[in-house]
């Protein structure tokens, strides 16, 4: 026996005890569970504690929560297997991914409408928090060059942006010294939509971060029209501001399912987009994309170069060795659906996005954001004066206890008294599914709605950070 506290009677949180159907002549049959232990366990012993360990995570199917993928089929499964050794940055053992990467972004700078895909640039990432951060690194070198070529001071960039981003922008802007403006959603505008930028825009502007698929609502930040206010900008001042796209989620939808809507390299403004390929891209986290319109948007002291893991390997990333495997699926599921194939599973995921909002926008104490009509994610809130006996983080807690996750947070600065629920359709929540989700959501607000009194405190705590 392992204790965690040397020459002291084991605490009963400190151990993991093994079955003793599990345990083998001669084995430890309680391990440490914060130390290292002392000796070898067999790789079966090792595996059954694993394994029982983890069996007490949620059922990735009813997690309605999480944007990233769940389910991938055999065949990519095998691949997973059989690269899970593979070093995405070791281009020079492994010439053959690194060409699968090249063409994986080649073909997305293609769907998005690069003017001369054979003149644009693109790096797989770990995910696309990696991918925003080097697109905005790019936003702020050249805006640093162009200061220091002009002979202006570059010490004080500042990026534009809607309060409602996810957090790695908040995290980029902290990490590398950017001072974030935060244009703030309201009622009136649901998203950043151009209104008012001429108050935030100046000549230590570096860029403006337009989202395609908001992580708290799933609606679209209109790029268009976002670079239609910059342009009255550059009108009135002579700045000249470019826009990153944070399509994480929309730019593996809208290509498929809005064709005509203009938000990529159409849009001239457009220097960079980035996208998770482990959330609509449809792959196992993790893996993300980031595009730039041309190689010019990409400072050139951004890429490294290295020789120690043989040849003259060029490197563009904030992690070093990373998964090369993911970059294969990505591969695998573009040849193995297409335009078409993508299309009917997307169309599918906003098909049930669609019946489940309705019906949920149709029941008395809710009042819906937005419907699922971009990204197949919807948000509604509990419409004013309904009760005061429970509230929608009550009504989560609720779903959880039958296994569903169904977050519920307060909206960002200037609407944080509003709380909201959010849904996000996935590849895998089938119709059978929603109406089973739907019969037991309207089981529990029957339950919350026929209380006498009001629940009690404790369920007002604010959700995740997004």
């Amino acid at each position: 026996m392992t204790s965690a506290r040397r020459g002291a009677e084991p605490d009963l949180r400190d151990v993991v005890a093994l079955n003793p159907l599990f345990a083998r002549p001669g084995e430890a049959t309680e391990l440490s569970r914060f130390t290292l232990p002392d000796r070898e366990s067999l790789p079966e012993t090792a595996y059954q504690i694993v394994h029982d360990e983890a069996m007490l995570d949620g059922n990735a199917r009813l997690n309605l929560a999480t944007f990233v993928s769940t389910w991938m089929d055999p065949q990519a499964a095998r691949i997973y297997a059989e690269a899970a050794g593979k070093n995405m940055i070791d281009k020079d053992e492994y010439p053959s991914t690194a060409a699968i990467e090249t063409r994986c972004w080649t073909m997305l700078a293609d769907l998005w409408h690069a003017p001369d895909p054979r003149n644009t640039i693109g790096t797989s990432t770990i995910g696309s928090s990696e991918a925003c951060m080097l697109g905005g690194l790019a936003l702020k070198r050249r805006w640093q060059h162009a200061r220091r070529a002009a002979g202006r001071p570059a010490d004080r960039p500042n990026l534009v942006l809607s309060s409602a981003v996810q957090v790695c922008w908040e995290k980029f802007c902290a990490y590398w010294d950017v001072e974030p403006r935060f244009v703030p959603i309201s009622l009136e505008h649901k998203v950043l939509d151009g209104h008012d930028l001429d108050d935030y825009v100046d000549e230590n502007t570096i860029g403006v971060v337009a989202v395609l698929g908001v992580t708290y609502t799933g609606m679209y930040e209109p790029v268009a029209e976002i670079a239609a206010a910059l342009d009255r900008v550059q009108e009135a001042t002579g700045l000249d501001v470019p826009i990153h796209v944070d399509g994480a989620s929309g730019a593996f939808i809208a290509p498929f399912l809005q064709t005509s809507l203009v938000w990529d390299f159409r849009v001239a403004r457009v220097a960079s987009i980035s996208t998770s390929g482990h959330k609509y891209g449809l792959v196992y986290p993790g893996v993300g994309w980031v595009v730039w319109r041309d190689t010019a948007a990409l400072p050139e002291d951004l890429i490294f170069r290295v020789s120690y893991l043989g040849g003259d390997m060029p490197t563009l990333a904030l992690n070093f060795s990373r998964p090369g495997a993911q970059v294969l699926m990505q591969y695998y599921l573009f040849l193995r659906l297409g335009r078409e194939g993508y299309h009917r599973v997307q169309k599918t995921c906003q098909d049930v996005a669609l019946h489940l909002s309705a019906r949920i926008g149709a029941m008395a104490p809710f009042e819906l954001w937005n419907d699922g009509r971009d990204i197949p994610v919807f948000a509604w809130r509990l419409k004013d004066g309904h009760t005061a006996n429970w509230n929608l983080y009550h009504l989560s807690d609720r779903l959880r206890a039958r296994g569903w996750l169904v977050p519920a947070y307060p909206m960002p600065a200037d609407l944080t008294e509003l709380t909201v629920q959010r849904v996000v359709v996935r590849n895998g929540l089938s119709l059978d599914l929603a109406q089973a989700f739907l019969a037991d959501l309207r089981a529990e607000v029957a339950y919350l709605d026929a209380l006498t009194g009001p629940m009690p405190t404790g369920g007002t705590r604010p959700g995740f950070h997004h």
